[in-house]
Order: structure tokens, then sequence, then C-alpha cells
């Protein structure tokens, strides 16, 4: 679980997923990947800046009524705060706004993204550094946001294609 929620070890995902950005929007792609970029700044920024610096909710591993209780992986907890988590609001935007981008254009790939943002944002509860609430609630931030930059962006490719 630990690598499951490194970034890192995702990378050959990202790499897939901006091959089907590319092949599928080829000359509009720059616009896709920069509402992408978009995204992952307003999910990672909304996180932590309306949430967990607003209601300084401490992650499970930082609240003395469960001290002995949780069990780190490789001792690690993050920052003091965890309500809403940042990965699962990265990471189901993320998913969100490719199947508004993709729809059912490639086979299977609704179950399999969403299996990946419900794994990653499980490994978070999963680590102790963080509460089944926590994800859910950034989840669902996360679902709303891609939802809503995915429209975004199918009307702004709308737009550039009809200037052309």
């Amino acid at each position: 679980m630990y690598w499951s929620s490194n970034k890192l070890t995702w990378l050959p995902v990202y790499l897939l997923l901006i091959y089907l950005v590319v092949r599928h929007y080829r000359r509009q792609s720059w616009i896709v990947i920069l509402f992408v970029a978009l995204l992952i700044t307003l999910t990672d920024q909304i996180s932590v800046q309306l949430f967990k610096e607003i209601f300084h909710r401490l992650r499970p591993c930082h609240q003395p009524a469960l001290e002995g209780l949780v069990h780190l992986v490789k001792g690690k907890c993050g920052g003091d705060y965890g309500f809403i988590s940042s990965h699962a609001c990265n990471y189901f935007g993320i998913a969100l706004f490719l199947i508004g981008m993709f729809g059912k254009k490639v086979r299977y790939f609704i179950p399999l993204i969403l299996f990946w943002a419900v794994w990653i944002s499980y490994s978070r509860i999963y680590l102790g550094v963080h509460f089944p609430g926590d994800v859910l609630t950034g989840g669902l931030v996360g679902a709303l946001i891609g939802y809503l930059l995915a429209r975004a962006c199918k009307w702004v490719l709308g737009k550039a294609k009809k200037s052309l």
C-alpha cells in the first residue's frame, strides 16, 4: 500500500493517459493537457486551502486518542491535518475528468480508472493517514471538480474546432 500512494509508482499510467489524450485529441491535445494541469492545481489547492487549513482535523496517526493503535508503514504520517484527502481529491478529479473526455471511446476505461482512484484512495486509509470520511469527501470533491472541468474543456474544444 505504501507504493500505491507514491506518485512515481504510477508514472507508466500517467504516460499511458497522456498517450491516450494525444491519440484521441491530436492537435487539440495541448488543450486537454492544460485542463489536466488546471485540474490538479485546483484539486490540490482546494483540498489543502479550503479544507485542511480550515477544519484542522488531525490525521488518525496524529490523534492522541489513537496513539499506538494506528500502524504506520515506514513511520510516515504526513502533515498534521487530514480532512480532506488530497490524494483522493486529485485522483478522483483525474478519473472523472478523463471519463468525461473519453466516455466509452476506450474499452474498459471507466472501470479501470475508477478502480485506480479507489485503490489509491483506500491505500490512504490502510496506511493510517486518513479516516474513511477524509477519503470519501476528498473523492466527492475531486469528482465534482473533474466533472465540471471536463464539461468546460469540451466547451473550449468545441469553440476551438469552430474557429479553425
